[in-house]
C-alpha cells in the first residue's frame, strides 16, 4: 500500500489524487486533530516556478474568500504551503459534478437544468456583494449533491491567480478561465466582472439544456474567436420545450456586452426560479425522496419566512374594491423600512467609514478619542503593516479605520499625518479587494487634498486614478470611463499630451471601453493613442506601441 503524505503535521493526504486540473490538483484528506474529512486543493504555479507574490496574493485571496459565508460555497478551514506549493483545505464535497452529470443524461430536464443555475445565483449574488467575482464558473466546478442542494467549487481560487496589479486597471498577463465558459471581456482584456460569471452561467445553462457545449472549436483561436464574435443560437433550436421567457434570459445572459446582460445575480434568480419545478428523480445522483434530508427539512422552513395566508377580501361599504388590501403587509415590514431609513439618514458617515454604534457621541463610535497621540497614529500604521505581512487586511483595516477616526478629530482632516493615514486605510482597503469600500476614500481624499494642496498636485492625481480602479473593479464601468475622462483632460493640461502618465491613461480608457463592449468608442481612443506613440517612439518595436497595436487587433473588423 502506498505511503501516505502528512502536510503541516495535520493533514493526511490519500495515496491518490481525487482529481487534477490545469490549476492544480485535489486531494481527499483526513485532518488528524479534529478527526474530519477534508479536500486539499494544490495550487499549480505558472510553469511550475516558485512565486512569491503569487503566493502571497492565494493566501491573501483565501482569508478573504473564508469570509463568504453560504451554504452554496464549500467551507474553507486552512490554508498553506508544502514544498513551495500553496494549498486551501476545504470541506469535503460528495456529489456529481454537472459536467458528469451531463455526461451521463445529455439535456436535463428543464426544470433541473434552471433549477441548478438559480442556486448558482445564489452564491453569485453572496460572492458579487462582497466584491468576489468567480472568474472560472463551468460545470466542473458545480456540484450536485444527493440532497439536491448545489456547491459552487473553486471560489478564490481564480481571484487569487488573476488579482489586478495595482498599478493598471485590468492585468495584462495570465489569463485565468476556461475557454469554453470565458466572458469576451476576459478574453480580450483579462477583465472580469460580476456580469462575466453571469456570462459563463449561460454558457453552463445552455449545456444543460441542450447538452453540448455553447461553442467548440478545433484549436482554442478557434473557440476565443467565437465566444468573442459569434451569436449563438436560440435554445428553442435544440429542444422545443423551453419556453420563450427561458430563451430570452438566455439571449441577455449571453449578451456580447457586459452591460447588457442582467444587472445583477438576483436579477437572472428571480427570472429562473419560475422554471425550477417539476423537480423529479435523476438517477444516481440524487437520495431516495423517502430518506429524510435535514438540508430540505431546514429550506423548507425558511420558504415560510414571509410567506402570509391568504386574507379574505372584506365587503367594501361604498361598493369600491381596496387594492391596498390586495397584497398581504408583512407586519412590521413598513416599520422596519421606516427605521432603516431614518437610520441610514441619520447615521450616515462620512469618507466612506461605517457609522456610529447607537448610543454613541455624535462625533462618532465610542472609539474615538480627541486626546490620541501622534507617536500612537504611527504605532497603529506599524501594527496594521504587521497585520498586512500575515495577510490579515481586515484586521488592519479595522485598525486604520479606527485610528482615523480619532487622527481625524484630534488632527483634523487634512493634517499630513492623517492623509498618510487616510491614504494607508485606502491602500488596506484596495490591497484586500474590498474596491467598494476603497472607492469613497479615494474620492474624498482627493477632495481633500485638492482643497489643501490645489486641484492639479500629484496626489490628487493619483487618489483619483484610484477612484477610478475601484469604479472599474467594481463592475461600474460607466462611471470609471467618466472618473478618467475627467482625469484625463487634467493630466493632459497640467503634465501634458507626450506625458507617459497622459499616455498610459488612455490606453487604459481604450481597454475599458474594449471590454464594455463599446467598440467604436474604442476604436477612436485606441487609433489616436497608437498614432501619437508611433509619432513619439518611432518605431513599431516598442513595447507599448505594440500593445495598443494587439488591443486593436481585438476589435471586430478592425484593418489597421
Amino acid at each position: 500500500m502506498a505511503a501516505r503524505t502528512l502536510i503541516n503535521d495535520r493533514y493526511e493526504l490519500q495515496p491518490l489524487p481525487l482529481a487534477k486540473g490545469g490549476m492544480g490538483e485535489v486531494w481527499e484528506g483526513r485532518d488528524t486533530k479534529l478527526e474530519r474529512e477534508v479536500a486539499v486543493k494544490f495550487i499549480r504555479l505558472p510553469e511550475g516556478t516558485t512565486d512569491d507574490e503569487l503566493v502571497r496574493r492565494f493566501v491573501r485571496e483565501s482569508r478573504i474568500t473564508a469570509c463568504l459565508q453560504h451554504p452554496g460555497v464549500p467551507a474553507i478551514f486552512d490554508v498553506g504551503t508544502h514544498g513551495e506549493r500553496p494549498y486551501l483545505v476545504m470541506q469535503r464535497i460528495r456529489g456529481i459534478s454537472v459536467s458528469d452529470l451531463v455526461a451521463e443524461h445529455g439535456a436535463l430536464p428543464l426544470g433541473w437544468a434552471a433549477a441548478i443555475a438559480a442556486q448558482a445565483c445564489a452564491v453569485l449574488e453572496a460572492a458579487h456583494g462582497a466584491s468576489l467575482v468567480h472568474r472560472d464558473l463551468k460545470p466542473a466546478n458545480l456540484m450536485l449533491e444527493p440532497d439536491g442542494t448545489v456547491k459552487v467549487l473553486d471560489f478564490g481560487l481564480a481571484v487569487a491567480l488573476d488579482m489586478t496589479d495595482e498599478s493598471q486597471i485590468t492585468r495584462t498577463g495570465q489569463t485565468v478561465g476556461t475557454l469554453a465558459y470565458m466572458a469576451p471581456e476576459q478574453i480580450k482584456l483579462a477583465k472580469s466582472s460580476a456580469q462575466s460569471d453571469l456570462y459563463s452561467l449561460g454558457c453552463v445553462l445552455h449545456e444543460m439544456l441542450t447538452g453540448q457545449q455553447l461553442f467548440t472549436g478545433s484549436t482554442a483561436f478557434e473557440v476565443m474567436k467565437k465566444q468573442v464574435d459569434d451569436r449563438p443560437l436560440p435554445v428553442q433550436q435544440y429542444r422545443s420545450d423551453v419556453p420563450a421567457e427561458l430563451d430570452e434570459l438566455m439571449a441577455a445572459l449571453l449578451d456580447k456586452t457586459a452591460e447588457n446582460r442582467p444587472a445583477s445575480a438576483h436579477a437572472a434568480y428571480e427570472r429562473l426560479l419560475p422554471f425550477a419545478e417539476n423537480l423529479g428523480m435523476l438517477p444516481g445522483a440524487l437520495h431516495s425522496p423517502s430518506a429524510p434530508s435535514p438540508t430540505r427539512m431546514y429550506a423548507s422552513v425558511l420558504s415560510r419566512v414571509f410567506r402570509q395566508p391568504p386574507q379574505p377580501q372584506q365587503p367594501d361599504p361604498d361598493g369600491v374594491a381596496d387594492t391596498d388590501s390586495e397584497v398581504p403587509e408583512i407586519p412590521g415590514d413598513s416599520g422596519i423600512r421606516a427605521t432603516a431609513e431614518t437610520s441610514r439618514t441619520e447615521n450616515s458617515a462620512p469618507s466612506g467609514r461605517e457609522a456610529p454604534e447607537p448610543g454613541t457621541a455624535s462625533t462618532g463610535s465610542a472609539a474615538i478619542r480627541s486626546d490620541i497621540s501622534r507617536s500612537e497614529v504611527e504605532k497603529a500604521k506599524t501594527e496594521a503593516a504587521s497585520y498586512m505581512q500575515q495577510s490579515h487586511y481586515s484586521r488592519a483595516a479595522e485598525l486604520l479605520r479606527s485610528t482615523v477616526d480619532s487622527a481625524d478629530h484630534a488632527f483634523g482632516s487634512t493634517d499630513s499625518d492623517v492623509i498618510d493615514l487616510r491614504l494607508e486605510w485606502a491602500n488596506v482597503l484596495f490591497e484586500g479587494g474590498e474596491y467598494s469600500r476603497a472607492e469613497p476614500v479615494y474620492r474624498e481624499l482627493a477632495t481633500d487634498l485638492a482643497e489643501r494642496d490645489g486641484p492639479d498636485a500629484e496626489l490628487v492625481f493619483r487618489c483619483r486614478l484610484y477612484n477610478a480602479t475601484c469604479q472599474a473593479l467594481d463592475g461600474n464601468t460607466s462611471q470609471a470611463l467618466q472618473t478618467m475622462d475627467s482625469l484625463l483632460a487634467d493630466e493632459q493640461r497640467v503634465l501634458g499630451f507626450d506625458d507617459p502618465r497622459t499616455l498610459d491613461l488612455r490606453r487604459e480608457i481604450g481597454r475599458l471601453q474594449l471590454g464594455a463592449g463599446r467598440n467604436e468608442d474604442a476604436e477612436t481612443t485606441l487609433t489616436a493613442l497608437l498614432d501619437d506613440l508611433l509619432r513619439i517612439h518611432g518605431t513599431e518595436d516598442h513595447p507599448t506601441v505594440a500593445k495598443v497595436r494587439e488591443l486593436l487587433n481585438d476589435l471586430p473588423g478592425h484593418k489597421r
